[in-house]
């Protein structure tokens, strides 16, 4: 773990900020303390949900941070939503992915729609060497995590 970054943005009980602004803070400040740009990010664990507002803020925010498109992974489909133990589940999805250098696929998911311009892997794990990743886990109320973790 080489960064942590925390936000609130208290938009509203269930859903997020639609613009972002608020996650974007937390992955700011994640980036910041591990001495990161966003360019040296490879992978990205996101809290991806699978309801329209949140993987729409989530979209927006990154591909607004990280125009280099860095392979996309969300674990919802395969666990649910585990509510209080998401976080920790994306995390630990988080560092086995750099451990194996494989990003899983996103279950049930073969084809994004074209308003989502995010490199989201589908269908097969992508193999290959990921050395700074970040996971999200943007939680009721407004509460955002980012956490970065890179290879030892």
């Amino acid at each position: 773990l080489t960064g942590a970054g925390s936000s609130t943005d208290a938009h509203h009980p269930t859903a997020p900020a639609p613009d972002g602004h608020g996650a974007q803070r937390a992955v700011r400040a994640a980036l910041d303390q591990a001495g990161w740009t966003p360019g040296d990010v490879d992978h990205i664990n996101a809290h991806g949900t699978s309801t329209p507002l949140n993987d729409a803020m989530e979209t927006t925010l990154i591909s607004r941070l990280f125009p280099h498109r860095p392979p996309v992974t969300a674990p919802k489909g395969v666990t649910g939503h585990t509510l209080a133990a998401a976080g920790a589940i994306e995390a630990v999805a988080t560092v086995l992915t750099l451990e194996r250098s494989a990003v899983p696929p996103i279950a049930n998911l073969d084809a994004l729609p074209d308003a989502f311009p995010l490199d989201c892997v589908t269908k097969e794990p992508r193999h290959g060497r990921v050395d700074r990743a970040l996971s999200h886990s943007f939680g009721f109320g407004g509460h955002n995590v980012v956490l970065a973790f890179q290879r030892a």
